[in-house]
């Protein structure tokens, strides 16, 4: 019997195969869970139905996390079909390009805005709605952060702002959601090549840097993420609320 056995997953952040949120899903139906992915929309909708086609995903919905509405229409048909809840995963960040590369002074008011909204409030406006489907069932809320939260990276600008306030974020929402039985955490994942991380400028330096590095000299893969969302989604965890858990070969404790 999977670790996941029975359980309902609902995935935001799949936008092609080598995203880190298919990996998770891919773990995850492995494991026995029922999967709903929610894609971003119509311009990876061609790439994101046959994925979830493939591993036989119950729903595949268009939602834009900007968008109340389109937030509270998917957690209905969520609602509708499955009736409850079990596990949520967000892997959802967007900053626009010209944020990514040059002086963090440079940042826009507007260009600031869209980052921490698309980056760090959809994970509130999420578990909002999510919270009642969640309610008494011992559910796992998963999201996707970066060291660049803490540390400064270059080109990241934005982007470390959004994801400090993501994590700070996970902890305020373990809190409020706790009590229910909800647990909240995230994952901070060392540099990977996907659709994401193609966007930040100089990106192939910082993947070398870290390889070189990291006391495991290595780069991490989408299955490193993945297993250990799967351990934050599984009873494994039971006690584990609040936390950012590092799958980045051990970079974050090395000083120099």
């Amino acid at each position: 019997m999977g670790l996941l056995e029975g359980k309902k997953a609902l995935i935001f952040g799949v936008a092609n195969d080598k995203s880190i949120a298919w990996a998770v899903a891919e773990a995850f139906r492995r494991e026995g869970a029922e999967i709903a992915l929610a894609y971003a929309g119509e311009s990876v909708a061609k790439r994101v139905i046959p994925l979830g086609e493939s591993i036989g995903a119950s729903m595949i919905l268009p939602c834009d996390v900007r968008s109340d509405e389109d937030i509270a229409r998917l957690f209905s048909d969520v609602a509708k079909q499955w009736g409850g809840l079990d596990l949520l995963v967000h892997s959802v960040a967007f900053a626009n390009k010209d944020e990514l590369k040059g002086s963090f002074l440079n940042t826009t008011r507007e260009g600031f805005a869209t980052a921490l909204d698309i980056s760090a409030y959809s994970l509130i406006a999420l578990a909002k709605e999510a919270a009642p489907l969640m309610q008494g069932r011992e559910g796992s809320i998963i999201a996707m952060t970066y060291y660049g939260a803490q540390k400064v990276f270059p080109n990241y600008n934005v982007m470390g702002v959004a994801k400090a306030a993501l994590e700070a974020s996970v902890r305020y929402l373990a809190e409020a959601m706790g009590p229910e039985g909800t647990r909240v955490n995230a994952i901070s994942a060392g540099p990977l090549r996907t659709l994401a991380s193609a966007g930040i400028g100089g990106f192939g330096q910082i993947a070398g840097h870290v390889a070189g590095k990291a006391p495991l000299r290595r780069n991490i893969t989408q299955e490193d993420v993945a297993n250990s969302a799967l351990y934050l989604a599984s009873p494994l965890a039971g006690g584990v609320s609040g936390e950012i858990h590092f799958v980045d070969s051990g970079y974050n404790i090395i000083g120099l």
